[in-house]
């Protein structure tokens, strides 16, 4: 059989947390920082549960390997 290819974007987006929950990171990161205030810069840096089922479906797919 086959391996499957991963889709890379995909995989460097997103990782799963040691509990096992996929975790994405924040939208806007790396694009016009200078503007934004310390605060939010430090927000970015944090990363969020994904909760939709479907996406989390759609990740399975794109990145099977991704598990640990």
């Amino acid at each position: 059989m086959p391996k499957i290819k991963t889709h890379k974007a995909t995989a460097k987006r997103l990782r799963y947390s040691g509990k096992g929950k996929l975790m994405r990171t924040k939208v806007g990161k790396s694009h016009f920082r200078r503007r934004k205030p310390k605060r939010v810069k430090v927000l970015f840096s944090r990363m969020l549960e994904v909760e939709s089922v479907g996406y989390k479906r759609k990740v399975k797919r794109l990145a099977p390997y991704l598990d640990k």
